[in-house]
């Protein structure tokens, strides 16, 4: 099986406006996702909703080589990274089919294989 991420942009403030009934609504279409992977023969092995980019902690390093810790996120941008999924499929088609379930009007949803690594035989 190949390993994909769902990686799930959005709008903070959108979620943080939104009703207890927009939020459940959305917390139906991930159930929903979840429960069509499984059907479909896919495994969520891992993920997570992440907490507000206001959160985050950004490490750089300048050519010196000395670090900097900065409050926020890496990209200052109106969508931020606000969740992901781990799956386990054999079918690229269909895991895209069903990731549209997550799909707001003005949105979307990155997939992306994970990169293998063979162990060392030794």
């Amino acid at each position: 099986m190949t390993e994909y991420v769902v990686l799930l942009p959005g709008d903070e403030s959108t979620w943080e406006a939104a009703t207890a009934d927009e939020r459940a609504a959305t917390y139906a279409r991930h159930e929903e996702f979840a429960r069509l992977l499984a059907e479909r023969g896919h495994r969520v092995t891992g993920g997570a909703e992440l907490t507000h980019s206001r959160t985050a902690r950004t490490v750089r390093r300048a050519p010196d080589g000395t670090t900097t810790v900065t409050d926020g996120p890496y990209a200052e941008t109106v969508e931020q990274l606000s969740g992901f999924y781990l799956v386990e499929s054999d079918d690229l088609d269909d895991l895209l089919e069903i990731c549209a379930l997550l799909v707001d009007a003005d949105g979307g949803v990155e997939v992306r294989e994970t990169v293998a690594y063979e162990e060392d035989p030794a």
